[in-house]
Order: structure tokens, then C-alpha cells, then sequence
């Protein structure tokens, strides 16, 4: 069958897509069993907690999210006898969930709670308190008697402050904990270093470090943790006497890959260190690979079918358990035998058919500021082609952050246009993670610049090489990506047509409206102000929208706290005034990111409409 490319007929339907894949949130093992959270899509977005034996640990309505730092993370753990605790997504406090009988709370009403962790009989986790001026953090104890729910000075506090913190770990002999913490005017990514205590607070030191992550002992004098002082984020142990390092931290198995990534929420694990001294852990150049470093530094790749976003759950005995997705199957749940090598898929994990879903393609585009990395998914379909002489469309896809990045990993949401002969490229802009401190350096004081000048040479080095109709090319991006997608068709050339989710509009506003975690990251991609302000004025999209001279689709959650509706509004206002082509739609319910299976649905049929509109094909939904 020969169809024009945009107009093939495709099981991928948007329903299907919001149901396709949940977000996995974590995995541990509870006894003989193994619980994972995931979303609900088709219940609003509810996080649940589920149980290989096929139980639904967490019943309806509760639903286990944190908003600490608003991306939250570690919003659920449970003990080795089947008790849960989660934090409940309406009012942030902890609840205890035992095996039989309903939650109860933990924690007062008011702060909000995350980043759980069970250790050696002790529930830790992170506290944020809005309500106090000026907003206070902390690392805190939660007692499991209950007595805190009304008394919050029952709670052990193990630091607190202004600042920020995450991983929260305990020593084996209980005595000492240690975290990473971060000042309010710097991100975790550019600095920030692992601190330890003694657990009744008398004593407190700070490891020398940069950009530390996750903390974990690995003996009661002695502690694993990943840094990145050479420029990518490694692995380092450091021995201790009491609380001081008694020599320097010593590198474990040094590799061009990072362990770790943007700090952007708190239930991240990229290595877990197993009690016979080897340790699992993710290198991530692009994709991911999991590799095992016995005690003698030597390092040997799992065979993982997972290659994205990787995270290492938990493990127990020889038993890891990874979560993540994979450019060969849909994102899952896995449980790896170090020793035999069998890997079980728990939740997920279902290989792609490839005349569907071929594995994307890694490719490096020359651009202004170096090379930019990106992944290409050519249109695919096994029961349909295009006419001889034709090209196809592509989008060109900006994730946001934009200190995070993208694997090449398989997608039914980019399947959904790959198959009705769209193609897709997804863009690691400098300014990404996961190729080292340089590469995400590049976008330091140049947001607005270096992101532009990349998704541009990107899209022309696809025209280029006859691999898209350079006059059908579209881009499109959430948050920090949708302050790319309107900045560059600013720029104009290359887009014919672009859509924004939740997109960045106007730098003055935002720095107005930014929560606390983010209150200084603007300072770093664009500058300080008020010494700045010229460059806020001249840099943001809705200064000029008048140069915007294709079709715009915006796409807006009305409860969005990251990206208030006050941006996408203003540039949809700015287009009218202009009689710019443009469409707008406001989601009720939504927040950062569109999580509802309904919303889901509108958007993506709304996007293929309007592709197909500006683009002169007949999409079929």
C-alpha cells in the first residue's frame, strides 16, 4: 500500500499511547516478593503501589507523590514485612500502610515529605516546609508509632536549614547518617557535596566534593558515593575515621560515562554497592549501560535489555532490581541474577516489534558550538510506504530541564508518529546530561543561544542529508523545551511550524514566578539581575513575537506551579495581537507535565491535526 507520508493508518492510536506505558517509580524487594510504584493514567495520574504477586498494595483514591523540591521522588518505601510507606499526593504528610488495615499518618499537617528511605529499622526522609519564613528543609527521622502526626517535635531532625538536601543514608551500626545538600544559589549539578552527622547531631562534617550524588555505606567506616571532579560523574570510596576522611577519597573504575545526572527528583539510584563488596552501577554516554565493578575495580556489562534511564532499585544477595526503559522494550521492572545472569521481567519490559519500532539511531550533528548529539527514528510502518519521490516531515523534539537529557529509548508516544510516516528527532543539546561537565556547561549564561543554535543545526543537518522535507519540519518541546521550541522559531529558517507544552515565554517572569528549587538556576543559564535584565528582555520569546512567522500550538496545565499558565498565556495573547497563526488550550487539573490519560489523548490528537494542517497532510487519528 502507498500512502503520502503523514497519512498512514496506525495502531498506535492516542488512547492506546496513554495507556501504553505507566511511569515506573521505583522497585524493592519486601520479603519474597517485589512492589513497584506506577502511574494511573486512567485515574488521574494516581501513583500506585503494586506487588509481583499481582496485589495492589496501595488501594484507591491514595495515591504515593511528593512535591518536595515540586519534582518530588521517593514518594513510597515499605520494610522487609510488608508494611508501606508513602507519601500521600493531597497533603504531603506520611502515611504508614500495614498489611492489613488502612494508612494512618506519620507526620503532621503543613511540610511535605519525600525522599523515603527504610534503613536498619529507621524510616528517613526529606522535609520541606513552605509555611515558614524563610522556607526551611530538612533531613529528618520519622517514628513509626504514630506519635508525630500531632507532635511534630517528636520528629528527629538530623539537619536542617535553607538549604537543600536528598539522599539521606544510614550508617550499618546506626550511629552516623550522611546526605547531600546544596545551597539555594547554586543547582546540585554544579555544586554540592555529601555531609555527615552523628545521629544525635553533635557532630557534623562535609566531605570534600563537587557535585556529589547518593551516599551509601558500604561498611560502618566506610562510604560510596559518585562525584564528578575529573568532569564526568564517578564513583569514589572514602574511609573514615569517626566523621573525618582518615586518607583521600580514592576513585573506583574510572570510565568516559557518568554515574549519575541532574538531581531533579529524590528517588534517583545510579549504583547500588552489595554486601560481598561488588557494586551495580549505570554509565550513561547517551544511552545507558549497567555494569558490575567487582572489589578490585574491574568492571563487567550486564546484559540488560535496559539502556535508559536506568535506576538501581534495590538489591539483595546476588539480586539486583533495575527500572528504567530501553531502545528494544517498553519501559519496566527487571529482577537480574548477578551470578547466573537471568533476568526476569517483573513489570513490563515487553520487546517492540521492530517493523514498528526500530531502534533509534545515535547521531553526532557538526554545529556552532561543537558537535550536538541527537537520536533519529525514521518513519516506520510494515504495511505501508511512501510515493518514490516524496519526504517525509519530521519533528523535531526538545526535551526539557534543561539540565537532563534523552536515550534514544523506544516510545509509543513517538511511535504514534513514526508510524503514520512522521519521523522524530529527539536532541541532546549542549547543555545535556549524560556526556560529561563540559557538555552541560555549554548552556551556562547562554540559554536562549547555545539550545537554539543546536535543535537549528540539527534540523538543517536532517534537510541536508535528504533524510526530511526541509519545508515540513516542526519542533516541539515541554517547559525549558518549549522556551527552545519559541526560540527558535524567533529565530526563524529552518521550522515550519512548532508546539509548546508548558513552554518558558518571558525570562522576567519567570525569575518572578520560580519556586525555591529553581529560584537561582536562571542566574547560571542566562545572569544575575537586575544586571542582567537587558538580556532577559532580549532573549525572551515574547519580545519578539512579532518575528514568529509560522503556526504555533500551545499546550497549558492550568495547575502548572513550574511553569505558570502567565507564560503560555502572554505568548498566545502576543501571537493574536499579531494575527499569528496559533492555537491554545488550557488542561484543568494538570500541573508540569500532563499526566491525566485524557489529557493525554487531546494533546496528542491535537498535535498530529495541527501538524497535518499546517504540513498539507490527512492525518488519520
Amino acid at each position: 500500500m502507498t500512502s503520502p507520508y503523514g497519512s498512514w493508518p496506525s495502531p498506535f492510536s492516542a488512547a492506546s499511547v496513554a495507556t501504553s506505558s505507566p511511569r515506573i517509580d521505583g522497585a524493592r524487594f519486601v520479603g519474597d516478593d517485589i512492589w513497584w510504584g506506577e502511574s494511573v493514567p486512567a485515574e488521574g495520574g494516581r501513583v500506585t503501589v503494586r506487588s509481583s504477586t499481582g496485589r495492589e498494595v496501595l488501594p484507591a483514591p491514595w495515591s504515593a507523590r511528593s512535591r518536595v523540591h515540586e519534582y518530588g521522588g521517593g514518594a513510597w518505601t515499605a520494610d522487609d514485612e510488608g508494611t508501606l510507606y508513602f507519601v500521600d499526593a493531597k497533603d504531603q504528610r506520611v502515611y504508614r500502610l500495614p498489611a492489613a488495615g488502612g494508612p494512618t499518618p506519620l507526620t503532621p499537617e503543613g511540610p511535605a515529605h519525600g525522599g523515603l528511605r527504610w534503613q536498619h529499622g529507621r524510616l528517613l526522609a526529606v522535609r520541606e516546609d513552605l509555611t515558614s519564613t524563610p522556607h526551611r528543609r530538612a533531613i529528618v527521622g520519622v517514628p513509626l508509632d504514630g506519635s508525630a502526626s500531632g507532635d511534630p517535635a517528636a520528629i528527629r531532625v538530623f539537619a536542617e536549614g535553607s538549604a537543600f538536601f536528598a539522599h539521606p543514608a544510614l550508617s550499618p551500626d546506626g550511629s552516623r547518617i550522611a546526605w547531600v545538600q546544596w545551597s539555594g544559589d547554586r543547582m546540585p549539578w554544579d555544586a554540592a557535596t555529601v555531609h555527615l552527622a552523628t545521629v544525635d547531631g553533635r557532630e557534623v562534617a562535609t566531605l570534600p566534593s563537587r557535585a556529589a550524588l547518593q551516599p551509601e555505606w558500604v561498611s560502618d567506616d566506610a562510604l560510596l558515593y559518585a562525584d564528578d571532579p575529573s568532569g564526568r560523574w564517578l564513583l569514589h570510596r572514602v574511609h573514615l575515621d569517626g566523621l573525618s576522611p582518615s586518607a583521600p577519597a580514592e576513585l573506583i573504575a574510572p570510565a568516559d560515562a557518568d554515574t549519575g545526572y541532574g538531581l531533579w527528583v529524590l528517588g534517583n539510584r545510579w549504583f547500588r554497592p552489595l554486601s560481598d563488596g561488588r557494586t551495580v552501577a549505570i554509565r550513561t554516554n547517551g544511552r545507558d549501560r549497567v555494569v558490575v565493578i567487582d572489589t578490585e575495580g574491574e568492571t563487567r556489562d550486564l546484559d540488560v535489555p535496559c539502556d535508559g534511564h536506568v535506576s538501581v532499585d534495590d538489591v539483595r544477595g546476588h539480586r539486583v532490581l533495575l527500572s528504567g526503559n530501553g531502545s528494544h522494550v517498553n519501559p519496566g521492572v527487571w529482577c537480574v541474577d548477578l551470578d547466573s545472569g537471568e533476568v526476569t521481567a517483573v513489570r513490563g519490559g515487553d520487546r517492540v516489534d521492530p517493523a514498528w519500532m526500530p531502534a533509534a539511531q545515535q547521531i553526532d550533528i557538526d554545529g556552532a558550538h561543537g558537535p550536538v548529539h541527537a537520536f533519529a527514528y525514521a518513519p516506520a510502518n510494515p504495511e505501508v510506504s511512501a510515493p518514490e519521490d516524496s519526504l517525509p516531515p519530521y519533528v523535531v523534539l526538545v526535551h526539557g530541564g534543561p539540565t537532563a537529557h534523552v536515550t534514544g529509548a523506544t516510545s509509543a508516544a513517538i511511535a504514534f508518529y513514526t508510524s503514520r510516516g512522521i519521523g522524530v528527532l529527539d536532541v541532546n543539546y549542549g547543555g545535556s546530561t549524560g556526556y560529561g561537565r563540559a557538555y552541560r556547561e555549554r548552556l551556562q549564561g547562554q540559554w536562549g543561544v547555545v539550545d537554539v543554535d543546536d535543535v537549528i543545526a540539527a534540523a538543517q543537518g536532517l534537510a541536508d542529508a535528504g533524510l526530511a522535507d526541509p519545508d515540513r519540519i516542526a519542533i516541539r518541546g515541554g517547559s525549558a523545551g518549549g522556551w527552545t521550541v519559541l526560540s527558535a522559531l524567533v529565530r526563524g529558517g529552518v521550522f515550519g511550524a512548532g508546539i509548546s507544552r508548558y513552554g518558558v515565554s518571558d525570562l522576567r517572569m519567570l525569575a518572578e514566578d520560580s519556586h525555591d528549587f529553581e529560584a537561582h538556576y536562571i542566574e547560571s543559564l542566562v545572569g544575575p539581575l537586575p544586571e542582567s535584565e537587558q538580556l532577559y528582555i532580549d532573549r525572551s520569546p515574547l519580545s519578539s513575537a512579532g518575528r514568529i512567522a509560522v503556526p504555533v500550538l500551545l499546550l497549558q496545565g492550568e495547575d502548572d506551579r513550574v511553569v505558570p499558565p502567565s507564560q503560555s498565556a502572554a505568548i498566545r495573547d502576543a501571537l493574536a495581537a499579531r494575527g499569528i497563526d496559533h492555537e491554545y488550550v488550557l488542561y484543568p487539573g494538570e500541573g508540569h507535565g500532563f499526566r491525566r490519560a485524557e489529557t493525554v489523548v487531546d494533546a496528542l490528537e491535537r498535535e498530529l491535526t495541527f501538524l497535518g494542517r499546517v504540513f498539507g497532510f490527512a492525518p488519520r487519528l
